[in-house]
């Protein structure tokens, strides 16, 4: 039996399962898709904001911040690509100076440290590409941009090497409890029950499922679907701020960011969906995001678009996380509806759920938990001497597979072969960026495709690009010539 089931393995399962490693715990994560990292949090604006939107007094409020000024030492010690490059929230010159200056109080009482308001003769030194029409905006120089694949994977291989079991492929059936634990009953033979003395519900955009098996206390999450493009590398200076434009009802609106990787990214819209997997992009939806972002950014490069991606928001009613033990289940504890800022708020939710459980079960630290964890070796980063010594080292390193990332055999080797290594062609990617250049995976799929099938090792008729029935092949040409005639 387990001490802890986590349900889900998105930033903030995985989290949790990092920060409860530190402890002598018995623990699994269980997770329906074939990776981490496949759900809300492989679809977001990569953002660690600063924490000047949320309600004062709101657990949004309260875990942005702390899990902002977290970030610097998460990214360090899991070696997470991380900047600080400070955000723009800008208004124009229809838009009421009351709405900025009300932001401003709201971070202030937030505790967002170093916000000020920048004329726009101050703006326009920082960002020359900024709308005509734009006034005035508030400057958070604690935003920042990070990425959330690596962030995800690196607290769950972080967890993996401290103890904690990943159960891939293993999608929920059931959730039921015995008086003194909890019975989960899975789609997967090799791990058809489970039982745990507790749950951690970190379930996404299906967390209301999960928790209205158990609890009389019902949630409710809708989806809201936000829509993005993303720009090649070619654009990725049209700002180095991110650009925020004054937040509506629905959201922060649609935003402007450069990336870590270099890239520009623009999105998301906001529209409420009912179905849970509604992740297609549409014609709308993206002539939204063009119209939208042209009222603060001017001259953005749309013919740099390399794709276009749709991601969901897990939207609970209460417009809050709802995060600690059910008051009517004991040893089952909620991580819901964790919409934005979810992402800038994960190290904080995976310490504080870690407490609870801590305290709940009366775990004792260990003496040997691992504090740090070393990412995949990124040649292009590294100088000509260095590179040449990694060569030379490991010849893989000098045989070029993606063109376009420059992203070498040996870094895919090391996404294959590292804790909860890549099963897909999405796994590959996420880890390497083998496949997020401009032509996005058009020349090195075939070659990937190839290393997996000898390395895992697999059979090439099961390589998928995302797990499931997403495979490619279907058979040999002359094999199926032969069919045909």
């Amino acid at each position: 039996m387990y001490d802890v089931a986590i349900i889900g393995a998105g930033v903030v399962g995985s989290a949790i399962a990092r920060e409860l490693s530190r402890y002598d715990v018995k623990a699994c994560v269980v997770e329906r898709d074939e990776d981490v990292c496949t759900g809300t949090s492989k679809a977001n604006s990569a953002i660690v904001h600063a924490g000047f939107d949320a309600e004062p007094g709101t657990l949004k409020a309260q875990l942005n911040v702390k899990g902002n000024a977290m970030m610097d030492d998460i990214a360090k010690n899991l070696d997470v690509p991380f900047r600080r490059n400070g955000s723009l929230v800008v208004r124009t010159k229809e838009q009421d100076r009351a709405g900025l200056e009300k932001l401003l109080e709201k971070g202030e009482k937030n505790g967002v440290p170093g916000l000020k308001l920048l004329s726009e003769e101050e703006l326009r030194k920082l960002e020359p590409n900024l709308a005509d029409d734009v006034v005035e905006a508030m400057f958070a120089p604690t935003g920042g941009i990070v990425c959330p694949f690596h962030l995800t994977m690196a607290y769950a291989e972080n967890a993996v090497e401290n103890g904690v079991e990943f159960f891939l492929n293993t999608e929920l059936t059931s959730l039921k409890s015995k008086g003194d634990h909890f019975l989960l009953e899975t789609a997967n033979p090799a791990h058809a029950s489970i039982e745990a003395k507790t749950v951690v519900n970190a379930a996404g955009v299906y967390a209301d499922w999960v928790n209205n098996q158990l609890s009389e206390k019902k949630l409710h999450i809708t989806a809201r679907k936000g829509e993005y493009m993303l720009l090649d590398k070619t654009a990725g200076a049209h700002v180095d701020h991110t650009i925020f434009q004054l937040p509506g009802k629905m959201g922060k609106g649609v935003l402007v960011t450069p990336t870590v990787h270099g890239n520009l990214l623009v999105g998301p819209t906001a529209t409420d969906i009912e179905n849970k997997e509604g992740v297609n992009t549409t014609l709308d939806g993206l002539d939204q995001v063009t119209a939208k972002s042209a009222l603060s950014v001017k001259n953005l490069p749309l013919r740099e678009v390399i794709t276009s991606f749709a991601g969901l928001r897990a939207h609970e009613d209460s417009d809050d996380f709802i995060i600690g033990e059910a008051e009517d289940v004991p040893g089952f504890f909620n991580a819901a509806g964790i919409e934005s800022p979810g992402l800038s708020s994960a190290p904080a939710i995976g310490v504080m759920v870690a407490d609870l459980l801590r305290d709940k079960l009366s775990l004792s630290a260990k003496s040997d938990f691992k504090e740090t964890r070393k990412g995949i070796v990124r040649p292009s980063e590294l100088s000509a001497e260095e590179q040449n010594r990694l060569i030379k080292e490991n010849p893989a390193y000098g045989n070029i597979i993606c063109r376009c990332e420059m992203i070498t055999e040996g870094e895919i080797l090391d996404a294959i072969h590292r804790p909860l290594g890549a099963r897909s062609l999405d796994g590959v990617k996420r880890r390497t960026r083998a496949g997020m250049g401009r032509c996005q995976s058009g020349f090195c799929s075939p070659r990937t495709m190839e290393i997996l099938e000898r390395e895992v090792p697999m059979d090439i008729y099961a390589i998928s690009k995302s797990g499931g029935k997403s495979t490619f092949v279907v058979g040999k040409n002359k094999e199926i010539g032969r069919a045909d005639s």
